[in-house]
């Protein structure tokens, strides 16, 4: 009986579900779902969604990628994937005015948003207005995280460690599509740290971005030492 209200709260959810694909909603309906609605609506709303006419709806998209059930952040972080294929759709997203919101994204607990969130970004490096406030700021953080994950002490906690690597993890991959932009000099400081972390994923993410051969002898020197790590998915960059 304990359980009785949750699966009751699942069937609701479901017939709303099926009743919502059924319909043929308007843009502005979807829209409204979008700004208004419980999980269901928002997420069939993102779903059905086939394009924004401005960057206020833009805006009421970009807001359900953080703060919200997963179900809709997945969904509006694959919708976004998608309309940064769209030029003309994407430059309404006022990218350099959600650059911090970007940011969160790139590091969501689910690895799908993370994924879909760093596909969209690759379409932003030559945006030189959002480079300039969203690459310094990704440097700080990641440098900051990888600091952390440095110093951990075993014993404060699996959990603790692996949300921060988690983290480090994909701000490193995010680092490789923006690593062009990245003063040398902070490069340096962040591959420095992350090159002797002992999760190897780390240090795969780390021998990624040296495999672009920046032209110093230090990285260079760091990325010949990962071609001899003892991790096969290390040293296979």
């Amino acid at each position: 009986m304990e359980n009785s209200g949750y699966c009751e709260t699942l069937d609701e959810n479901f017939q709303l579900a099926y009743e919502l694909v059924g319909q043929n909603q308007s843009h502005d309906e979807l829209i409204r779902m979008l700004e208004n609605g419980n999980i269901v609506e928002k997420q069939l709303a993102v779903l059905k969604l086939d394009t924004v006419n401005n960057s206020k709806e833009a805006q009421i998209l970009l807001d359900n990628l953080t703060g919200q059930d997963g179900k809709i952040r997945e969904a509006v972080s694959a919708k976004i994937a998608d309309f940064a294929s769209i030029p003309d759709v994407f430059a309404k997203f006022r990218v350099s005015e959600n650059y911090l919101k970007f940011l969160d994204a790139i590091i969501d607990i689910n690895g799908n948003i993370c994924r879909n969130i760093i596909s969209a970004l690759k379409k932003l490096t030559s945006d030189e207005k959002f480079c300039s406030l969203f690459v310094p700021e990704l440097v700080k953080r990641c440098l900051c995280v990888a600091l952390n994950v440095q110093d951990f002490d075993l014993q404060e906690g699996k959990y603790k460690i692996n949300k921060e690597v988690f983290k480090l993890y994909w701000y490193l991959e995010t680092i490789y599509v923006f690593s062009e932009l990245i003063e040398i000099s902070d490069l340096k400081n962040i591959i420095n740290v992350t090159k002797s972390i002992n999760e190897y994923t780390i240090r795969e993410k780390t021998a990624k971005i040296l495999s672009k051969g920046f032209p110093d002898k230090e990285l260079e020197k760091i990325r010949q030492l990962l071609k001899n790590d003892t991790n096969y998915y290390v040293r296979r960059f």
